[in-house]
């Protein structure tokens, strides 16, 4: 479980939200991810804002990216705003990269 969960993880950091040079885990878009016994992936998502303009695409994007792995049933992401993302939440590479540090 923890392997797949690091394959997630890894595509996961291939995305990047197209407004900003960063990917959406390193950005703190991502909450959570839970993968139950059959395989069937969840991922708690959020975005930058309730207003995003890739809020149609980009979980699409997850979803599909996280799909294809090999090992994973199903995936599905979950849009939540609470908490609301803030750039506390981007991980320190994230913040260098963005000139926050």
């Amino acid at each position: 479980m923890v392997e797949l969960e690091n394959k997630i993880v890894e595509v996961l950091k291939t995305i990047y939200d197209p407004e900003i040079p960063v990917d959406v885990y390193e950005l703190g878009l991502i909450y959570e991810v839970r993968i139950d016994g059959e395989q069937d992936v969840t991922i708690d998502m959020t975005l930058t804002s309730p207003n995003c303009p890739v809020a149609e695409t980009l979980p699409k994007e997850v979803e599909e990216k996280v799909s294809a792995i090999e090992g994973v049933n199903s995936a599905k992401v979950v849009i939540v705003f609470d908490p609301p993302w803030d750039k506390d939440m981007m991980s320190e590479e994230a913040k260098l990269e963005l000139g926050f540090l």
